[in-house]
């Protein structure tokens, strides 16, 4: 016996040395490990003083920073109530101010703005850097609130009462500890709350297992629970979904990346609601819960196909009956981008071709009917604030070379007026957008933007940006950026932006073609947008560029892997990486339903195929990448850029790394640091593309 355990000991001694032996860099994932911030200072100091002495960085720097802190970005409206609810930052509230005003002085020329949280006071006076991340009110008079705050800028947040009308914290108030969950309120003296309750509580993705009704004046060790789920799970979550005056207490049972079971607690017991676990549920009105669906539906001898928006009678569901009525069927060309409701009427942003159209949806008789906004054509439509009280709602419109524009607008009588328009920080009169299609690997047709000079000559040495992202169903949309415009076009950069499967400017399907063991396809498309720019000359490899942040940092970590010919710059930010590891990296367990199980031989034999981390080879030339992450990242985690960047220098590569201190996983947590890294990306990218050097 003794024998035979000290040989399992011997031989998980050679597992584990072999592994270290195969991972060298493995300490760079202690994120404040001494040894590791010492690497994180030194890279950040030495591309620091290269990249900010180039003779463009102030200017951007100065540019960049002057756009974010403008007074004249539009002020994007939160309804609650009476009163329109603001984050706002500038110079002189660098961490930001939370704050509102009533409807009535929101559109006057100068609104009477009340604040209510002061998050660079309260940083001062509690020795922390707090980051506002959004706050949750009490129906129907928002008396009360629930504000999420970071330590930092993660995802982690402190969830605490603030009484709005004394500006305060409530004393003795709901108060949860820092986590990854999340509390909304059932009534004045209950919360539905989802959070590391202590130990064995929290799933494999750092998400939390346990969902539990928390009593006014208790504390919240002594909170109901009332759901637990499994701890391969993605997380559970609890909130309150209302039809009107109705509220009905629910959660949402996340199983893995796209799937998951919808309850709802109801005379004191769970009942599981009978929908498709990977449908979305984004509305509730009228007594109809509102499914968007991600597979075909087959239900009483009708088939309702994927990417339809669909509705079922929730009272009949909640007794087990399924009564479905379509709303909206997509074409090949289209599908639904954005779906919400005010009061009375259902909101749903269509895109076709990958511009948006945007209809107001009723419900009377047992059926939908639609009407068309006349929004703007040619851009990109974002409903940014509806009021569940009324039928008033908020929509902007934006593209590449027109300042965005908030518009006003009402559900019921399908009217709108334009309220307020960004000022045009850049000429977009000097610019043409063109869109193309490329044909990649296996055929299909692969749509992108072009935004360049109207006096560009298809010469093959343009400076040009390529742009994707291509996961997760999200699409990439045309959208207007200052910094784009200031930092890159108007230095004689060309800006493109890559429709690639993994997003969803086709509906479910586009994105389920690169799901897993047909995440090639993907890259395959990224590839062939690049060389078909190169083919038109409108740029040549060494003037092409290539820029994407977390699941896009995975992608042109791929690109520049796999074809390090095509591509001179590549700026990789709060990437992905490491894919045999990343699921054991803070939330990268919950992505495996997008990547698949590296643990599991027969997924990592397709994974293994593409990962960066594992791809890179000695004696290739790489170009001089750019990483950029966050130590504050708890969503990716730093470890992916700080190994990939040392095993890239350890093998004789000039690379450029800067780890921001704060941030979170969106890398910035104020203006300046914005600014700090739209001036450090952009001068590295006229550096390579357009110096040469």
């Amino acid at each position: 016996m003794k024998k035979n355990i000290l040989f399992h000991l011997l031989i998980l001694g050679i597992s584990l040395n072999s592994f270290a032996q195969q991972d060298p860099y493995m300490w760079l994932e202690d994120i404040d490990g001494v040894k590791a911030l010492e690497f994180v200072n030194k890279q950040n100091k030495i591309s620091y003083d290269k990249l900010s002495s180039m003779k463009e960085y102030q200017e951007i720097y100065n540019k960049s920073l002057e756009i974010y802190n403008s007074v004249e970005r539009i002020v994007y409206p939160t309804i609650y109530g009476d009163y329109i609810y603001n984050f706002w930052q500038d110079k002189d509230h660098v961490r930001g101010i939370w704050r509102r005003t009533t409807k009535q002085s929101y559109i006057s020329a100068t609104p009477a703005w009340e604040t209510l949280l002061d998050l660079d006071a309260m940083s001062a006076k509690d020795n922390v850097k707090w980051v506002y991340k959004g706050a949750s009110g009490l129906y129907p008079d928002y008396n009360l609130f629930l504000v999420n705050l970071s330590k930092g800028g993660g995802d982690a947040v402190v969830v605490k009462e603030f009484d709005v009308n004394q500006k305060t914290f409530v004393e003795n108030g709901f108060v949860m500890e820092e986590a990854k969950g999340g509390a909304d309120f059932i009534d004045k003296n209950r919360l539905i709350v989802s959070t590391d309750f202590g130990p064995n509580t929290m799933t494999t993705s750092g998400y939390p297992l346990q969902v539990k009704i928390w009593e006014r004046g208790t504390s919240i060790k002594d909170a109901k629970l009332i759901h637990t789920g499994k701890v391969t799970d993605v997380g559970s979550w609890g909130y309150v979904m209302r039809d009107g005056n109705i509220g009905y207490t629910m959660i949402h049972q996340a199983i893995s990346t796209f799937e998951s079971q919808k309850l709802i607690w109801i005379n004191d017991k769970l009942v599981k609601l009978d929908i498709p676990p990977d449908a979305e549920v984004p509305a509730l009105l009228n007594n109809q819960l509102v499914i968007s669906l991600k597979s075909d539906l087959k239900t009483g001898g009708k088939t309702f196909k994927q990417g339809s928006l669909v509705s079922l009678n929730f009272t009949d569901l909640i007794k087990g009956q399924k009564n479905i009525q379509l709303i909206l069927e997509p074409d090949s060309y289209s599908s639904i981008s954005g779906v919400s409701s005010t009061k009375n009427k259902l909101l749903v942003e269509l895109l076709s071709n990958v511009k948006s159209e945007l209809y107001i949806y009723s419900f009377s008789a047992g059926n939908w009917s639609r009407q068309k906004v006349a929004a703007p054509d040619f851009g990109a439509i974002s409903v940014n604030a509806t009021n569940e009280l009324t039928d008033d709602y908020y929509f902007s419109f934006t593209n590449f070379l027109t300042p965005t524009t908030l518009y006003s607008a009402n559900a019921a009588d399908n009217s709108l007026k334009s309220f307020k328009s960004l000022p045009a920080f850049f000429d977009g009169t000097k610019y043409a957008v063109d869109q193309f299609k490329a044909k990649s690997k296996d055929g299909e047709m692969i749509p992108y933007f072009v935004v360049s000079s109207n006096t560009m000559k298809n010469n093959g040495s343009n400076p040009t940006l390529l742009y994707g992202y291509g996961g997760f169903e999200i699409s990439e949309l045309p959208n207007y950026s200052a910094t784009i415009g200031n930092a890159w076009l108007d230095k004689g950069g060309v800006y493109v932006l890559a429709n690639i499967r993994g997003g969803g400017e086709f509906g479910p399907k586009w994105h389920q073609a690169g799901l897993k063991e047909k995440r090639q396809n993907i890259y395959n498309d990224f590839h062939a947008v690049a060389e078909d720019l190169i083919t038109q000359k409108i740029t040549s490899s060494k003037n092409l560029g290539i820029m994407g942040g977390s699941n896009g940092g995975l992608l042109v970590g791929v690109a520049f892997t796999q074809r390090p010919d095509l591509y001179n710059a590549v700026v990789c930010a709060v990437p992905l990486l490491d894919m045999q590891r990343y699921n054991k990296l803070l939330a990268g367990a919950s992505w495996m339903g997008e990547y698949g199980d590296p643990d599991k031989p027969e997924e990592w034999e397709y994974i293994k195929k593409y990962s960066p981390y594992q791809n890179l080879k000695p004696g290739v030339k790489y170009p001089e990448v750019f990483f950029y992450t966050s130590t504050r990242d708890d969503r990716v985690h730093p470890g992916h850029a700080r190994k990939m960047a040392a095993k890239m220098i350890d093998m004789g590569n000039t690379i450029y790394y800067y780890e921001n201190t704060e941030g979170g996983h969106g890398g910035s947590s104020t203006n300046e640091q914005r600014a700090k890294a739209s001036a450090l990306q952009y001068a590295y990218l006229l550096m390579k593309l357009r110096d040469g050097k």
